[in-house]
């Protein structure tokens, strides 16, 4: 197993790449439960470990690095939807404050939590542009980037979530 980097090309990378994502992808999967959730950790572990890699100095253990660059990854993916779940929630329900009720504090929760399974239960594609756009606060250029996906497909796919997301939460919370 390749457990030192510097200065590597691409190719060398890709190798160790394949080395390492089983362990963060076990990362994620220990923290979220999610097959889902573990690819997406170990995606966004490989590209920041891609990122760091021209700064390392030879020598470096790249396993050790791996883990703990995929464990900070669950905690800011975490750390993510928490801030989607209250960005998202009408501006009356945010101001529920320590001087509310055990009422409206569970109302809260619940809202919250029927907003995190709606955004789960968006297909891969609009979910992963969602939260892209929502969460991360990219623009659509850069997510165009990021994806390779049209500028004007990406405004369209995540308008369409969002609608979704929206609608349906009205619709439960009605009930």
């Amino acid at each position: 197993m390749f457990t030192h980097i510097s200065c590597m090309t691409q190719v060398e990378f890709e190798h160790i790449a394949i080395e390492l994502r089983p362990s963060m992808w076990k990362v994620g999967m220990d923290f979220f439960g999610s097959s889902d959730d573990a690819e997406d950790v170990a995606q966004e572990a490989l590209v920041q470990l891609w990122q760091y890699a021209e700064k390392l100095d030879a020598g470096r253990n790249i396993s050790g690095l791996a883990i703990r660059i995929a464990k900070h990854c669950c905690v800011d993916m975490q750390r993510r939807r928490r801030g989607i779940t209250v960005e998202l929630m009408p501006a009356h329900e945010r101001e529920i404050g320590a001087d509310a009720s055990p009422h409206e504090e569970l109302e809260r929760t619940e809202a919250a939590e029927l907003l995190q399974q709606l955004i789960d239960g968006l297909n891969p594609r609009e979910r992963e542009l969602f939260e892209l756009r929502q969460l991360d606060g990219l623009s659509n250029d850069e997510i165009a980037q990021r994806t390779g996906i049209a500028k004007a497909s990406i405004q369209v796919m995540v308008s369409r979530a969002r609608k979704k997301v929206y609608e349906e939460m009205r619709e439960r919370l009605k009930k």
